[in-house]
């Protein structure tokens, strides 16, 4: 039996700077981290039939790979070259649609526990890199490259993308005590819409392909807010971190009106006005997590607004490590 887990992760700026419609045309640039909320894969050799049995959300059992009805199992077990005699099962500590990057979390994991099934050892950018052409490639789905990277690295990272595609990957040079104050003011709070669909990032996609000026535009800012969000925090200063945060918000949602609601926009104006600088919605958009930067005494004023408003808090820190092996037994 083998365990694996890859974490989820929280962009803090360059979101949608890291899908190929964009970098191949101007280079792309983000800045995310990885918290310590996971997904599991747990994989077992099947001893008595060559049958393929998957437990997730739902229950499948399949004798050919073309059988399988979740893409994502499908196309990783294709690529890897397992056709048969295995079970595997997956839990996530959230759910689907949430904005924290599960569906790449859970590809990375599955790759994980699938190379230490075949005894193979492999190095993150090479686990990211797979990922990617499972989900998008070979999956054809209209993700980006940063749910990948930071579920095969972890921490606190930057991501480089030149026009043909390479990353590089450079942890953030900030200092400790920076990053303990960044995750006691920075907030989650889930808001309990789950976004069904790919329908943002896709039509983000379309329209940057076709040079829709609006969206480019304004992916060229939120890489800029990016870069500018890398140099506050690695100067300590986070309350223009905050202040961007709101900045990357107001632009992020000139790409779509999915982007958010009125009820988020609601929302987000009572954290505001309870003291919080900044945030945005995790993700594409269009529900989830919302992430609110509150400092100082903001903290308990904010909670106390959003908890009046049925919004749920999610406790969560930095994850240091990324997709590991848990167990091989």
């Amino acid at each position: 039996m083998i365990l694996t887990r890859a974490p989820l992760r929280i962009p803090l700026g360059g979101g949608g700077t890291d899908f190929a419609s964009y970098y191949s045309r101007y280079g792309g640039f983000l800045l995310s981290m990885a918290i310590n909320k996971y997904v599991y894969v747990m994989l077992n050799r099947s001893p008595v039939d060559k049958l393929i049995r998957l437990k997730y959300s739902d229950f499948e059992v399949a004798t050919t790979l073309d059988e399988i009805r979740h893409t994502a199992f499908r196309e990783t077990l294709k690529f890897v070259g397992i056709e048969n005699s295995v079970e595997i099962a997956t839990i996530a500590d959230a759910a689907p649609g949430t904005g924290l990057g599960s569906s790449g979390s859970f590809t990375v994991a599955l790759l994980c526990a699938l190379h230490a099934f075949r005894q193979e050892a492999i190095d993150p950018h090479l686990l990211a890199e797979e990922a990617y052409e499972v989900e998008a490639i070979r999956a054809g789905l209209p993700v980006g490259k940063q749910d990948q990277y930071l579920a095969a690295f972890g921490g606190l990272i930057c991501l480089n993308i030149g026009k043909s595609g390479k990353v590089t990957v450079d942890a953030l040079d900030i200092d400790p005590d920076i990053i303990e104050k960044l995750t006691s003011d920075l907030l989650l709070f889930y808001t309990g819409i789950q976004r069904k669909s790919f329908s943002i990032p896709l039509q983000q996609d379309r329209d940057t392909k076709s040079g829709v000026k609006e969206v480019v535009e304004s992916l060229h800012t939120t890489k800029q807010i990016g870069l500018e969000i890398k140099e506050a925090l690695e100067k300590g200063n986070l309350k223009h971190f905050g202040e961007l945060l709101h900045y990357h918000w107001e632009n992020k949602k000139l790409r779509s009106q999915e982007v958010s609601t009125p009820v988020i926009d609601r929302w987000y104006q009572i954290a505001r006005d309870n003291g919080a600088l900044g945030g945005k919605v995790v993700g594409s958009g269009g529900g989830g997590f919302l992430m609110l930067y509150c400092p100082g005494n903001s903290k308990n004023r904010v909670r106390a607004a959003m908890a009046e408003e049925g919004l749920l808090e999610m406790e969560y820190g930095i994850s240091l490590d990324g997709a590991k092996v848990l167990a091989d037994v």
